[in-house]
């Protein structure tokens, strides 16, 4: 693996560590200590990683490899210090790696090693020293452990430290736990629950830079819309089995003017999870999000950009009042997996949220409904058919007797608004099988006889196309 920076491979051993506590069967915790050095060096930091996860060995550190700019202006060294051990191990292991070594046979050098004297623990400890600001590192390391809590991996607990001297005040402790948003979820939730449940506590926190929910924006959970879509792959020669999960979480602001100074936009957050740890987004998801057919979910795709360690999608049309602040996925990059994952959730979002995400078309077929409603409920009231009225009024589910024009209007309206939503969230239903408006029980029984029907009674129907 080749890593641009000295910083990055800090984070790369974070994430390493962070694996080795998921894989494990028991409670782990993952401390990162930062100590600044030294007067004589004062910009010099000591490091250290350590995780009581599953352990390590010497070929998984062998394999990391740094370009050159990542020794530049005497930043590092190139050298880590690397203790392990294995709950199987009777030894507790001492490795130097130098990375500034291009021959991998000179990288490393095996210390002498300490018994465990028939203790069984594991556990690893890596540790360097670079010429970097702490308060950078620190940023950094928050932001990542930030992201890392969205997957809510219930059996590791972080902590990140700081030491800037022996002074009172001077030691920083900051402590991550995966299970302290609002529904904390049982030990057994899947890798979905936990990812959706992540999504939305981010969401609530603001990026979770918030130490609760933002009360001033969310009032209550029933501004948030969620929806997931999950796909394997069973196919595919170059990714087999790989899992792709996707979660996307709609915001509908409160009319009530928030108070709260972080103001919403037009854009979207997009995170991306390989392996179960937060990294770049590869191009296949950026082309993946490019390629949906956006317009059929009433959005009007404008770019997408590259932050680094998320990307922000811009849209030219984002309805009044809703923002899209957070998605994530999770698994490795295949396009077509992606783009699958991501409509799952979409069409998750459609079918659990009536109204959320209609296409264009129906939010102006939907716009028909009042003055077609207005029209059919004159014609059935103004009829001097007293059987007919009765018999309309009995679909519609209404009393015939002391019934008013608006109770029928309304009636009438809400059941054209729910085909039409209820035709847009499935687009690949029959054209010759129409939606009907009404039911009716006499119906239901002439089409348990006749396939011609679905078993819902005909007033009237709408054929959207």
């Amino acid at each position: 693996m080749t890593i641009a920076s000295a910083q990055d491979l800090c984070l790369q051993l974070i994430s390493s560590a962070f694996q080795r506590c998921r894989t494990s069967e028991d409670l782990c915790r993952l401390s990162v200590l930062l100590k600044r050095s030294p007067p004589s060096d004062p910009r010099s930091v000591q490091i250290s990683v350590s995780d009581t996860g599953v352990g390590s060995c010497a070929e998984d550190f062998g394999g990391l490899k740094l370009r050159r700019e990542a020794f530049g202006a005497q930043i590092w060294d190139g050298l880590l210090f690397v203790t392990t051990t294995s709950i199987g191990d009777d030894q507790i292991h001492h490795y130097q790696f130098n990375l500034k070594e291009s021959a991998s046979g000179r990288r490393l050098t095996r210390l002498s090693s300490n018994p465990k004297n028939g203790l069984q623990f594991s556990g690893t400890e890596v540790c360097l020293s670079i010429s970097e600001s702490i308060d950078v590192l620190l940023a950094a390391f928050s932001c990542f452990f930030r992201k890392i809590l969205i997957l809510k991996i219930p059996n590791v607990s972080i902590e990140l430290v700081v030491e800037q001297g022996d002074a009172p005040g001077s030691r920083y402790v900051n402590l991550f736990l995966s299970n302290e948003g609002r529904n904390p979820l049982p030990f057994a939730a899947s890798n979905l629950e936990r990812l959706k449940s992540g999504v939305e506590d981010y969401v609530f926190k603001h990026r979770n830079t918030s130490g609760k929910k933002c009360e001033s924006c969310f009032s209550s959970g029933e501004h948030l819309k969620i929806g997931s879509g999950t796909v394997c792959c069973t196919e595919s020669r170059r990714y087999p089995g790989s899992v792709m999960e996707a979660v996307i979480v709609i915001s509908e602001m409160s009319e009530v003017a928030s108070t709260c100074p972080r103001t919403c936009s037009s854009k979207t957050e997009v995170l991306y999870f390989k392996d179960f740890t937060p990294c770049r987004i590869p191009q296949s998801t950026l082309k993946a999000l490019t390629s949906i057919d956006w317009k059929s979910y009433g959005l009007s795709f404008g770019s997408v950009v590259d932050q680094g360690g998320f990307a922000l999608v811009e849209w030219e049309n984002l309805p009044p009042s809703i923002t899209i602040p957070s998605a994530g996925r999770k698994t490795r990059p295949d396009q077509n997996l992606i783009k699958k994952a991501i409509k799952l959730a979409l069409n998750d979002l459609k079918d659990n949220y009536a109204g959320v995400l209609l296409s264009a078309h129906a939010v102006k077929v939907r716009s028909y409904a009042p003055d077609l409603a207005k029209t059919i409920s004159s014609l059935i009231l103004s009829s001097n058919d007293a059987d007919f009225r009765e018999e309309c009024c009995s679909f519609l589910g209404l009393q015939s007797q002391g019934v008013g024009g608006e109770v029928v209007e309304d009636c009438i309206r809400e059941k054209i608004i729910a085909v039409v939503e209820m035709h847009d969230r499935e687009p690949q239903r029959s054209k010759e099988m129409p939606t009907f408006l009404f039911e009716d029980d006499h119906m239901q029984e002439l089409g348990s006889q006749d396939g011609e029907y679905e078993g819902e009674g005909a007033f009237g129907s709408m054929d959207i196309c």
